[in-house]
């Protein structure tokens, strides 16, 4: 990736990290490492859950299997160049490298934002039209709300990438941060940047605060139809609302804090970056599968599956192989 401007003479960057204290580098590298390892496993325990699962075909686990891919791939855009940066400081990347984590970062993340959208119309469907659900929420709705997420997603991060390499980057190229974002980016440039940040929240805060109220309403109204109008199906679906509303306070509130404020600059903006590209995507699947019963047992059952291939035996009481029990958890 190449900028068209004839002023940009930086090749690189310097990331400065979390932190400069050694001590606190390796304490933090051996935190973040779990905690990407976990949000993997989590994630991908899903996936093969709903794959694997016959009944967890359905629109909504459907919806979820896509989340825990993209929580997956948001956790790797930026998660390993923050544990590198633990272990050697400074961090060097390069320009064109830079742009590319922008991208793939902003995309991931608009994708995410969008599908959290997908799934509300599926939760509002599934409450306020249960009759039809089935036929309103196809398969052919689920995958044109999944390609639509994606493509707003691809869209958004096309526009900031677009705005930025207009923009000349000849003299300073230290970020204050442990990875390449916009805000940290804009302000390296050399020009005047007050027309750059408006951009910035325009293509990132509005979006952000827009779809943060839409997703707020839409889960409020749904629980109140559930309060006043409650059936069993209806009550299935009250835990994924009310998980849905704590997926999107941690999504949505720490992004909104980073974008929608320009011209400023804060210390907490690094703890805001560290919630939403390392702690949201391993909370993410916490969240749904601790609070829903149905996909435990899915676990449980594909858990007992994988242990019936793999032929895992308890000797019997004679110690004879042939009187051996398979053991499930």
């Amino acid at each position: 990736m190449e900028s068209e401007n004839s002023t940009t003479t930086v090749t690189e960057f310097v990331l400065l990290g979390l932190t400069q204290s050694h001590k606190l580098q390796y304490c933090l590298y051996v935190l973040f490492f779990l905690l990407y390892v976990i949000t993997w496993l989590l994630n991908f325990t899903i996936i093969a859950t709903v794959c694997v699962d016959q009944q967890l075909h359905t629109p909504m686990y459907f919806l979820l299997a896509n989340l825990a891919f993209l929580d997956i791939t948001d956790s790797s855009v930026n998660t390993p160049k923050l544990l590198s940066g633990l272990l050697t400081q400074p961090t060097m990347i390069s320009f064109n490298e830079c742009f590319l984590q922008i991208f793939f970062f902003h995309f991931i993340a608009g994708a995410m934002a969008f599908l959290l959208v997908g799934m509300t119309v599926d939760r509002y469907v599934a409450i306020c039209e249960p009759l039809r659900y089935l036929s309103i929420m196809s398969w052919n709705t689920c995958t044109g709300l999944v390609a639509a997420a994606w493509f707003g997603g691809f869209l958004h991060s096309v526009v900031q990438i677009g705005f930025l390499l207009q923009l000349p980057f000849c003299g300073p190229n230290v970020l204050d941060n442990f990875y390449c974002d916009v805000p940290q980016v804009i302000k390296l440039a050399c020009t005047d940047t007050h027309m750059a940040q408006l951009q910035m929240v325009l293509n990132n805060g509005v979006i952000l605060i827009t779809l943060f109220v839409i997703l707020i309403i839409s889960n409020v109204v749904i629980l109140l139809k559930i309060r006043t109008c409650i059936t069993e199906g209806k009550r299935k679906a009250l835990p994924t609302c009310g998980t849905q509303i704590t997926v999107v306070s941690l999504i949505f509130i720490p992004c909104i804090f980073t974008y929608a404020q320009p011209y400023k600059k804060y210390p907490r903006d690094k703890v805001a970056s560290i919630v939403y590209t390392v702690v949201t995507p391993m909370l993410n699947p916490m969240i749904y599968t601790l609070r829903n019963a149905e996909m435990k047992k899915a676990i449980r059952r594909t858990l007992g599956k994988i242990f019936l291939s793999v032929g895992i035996r308890k000797p019997g009481r004679t110690g004879d192989p042939k009187t051996s029990n398979l053991v499930f958890p």
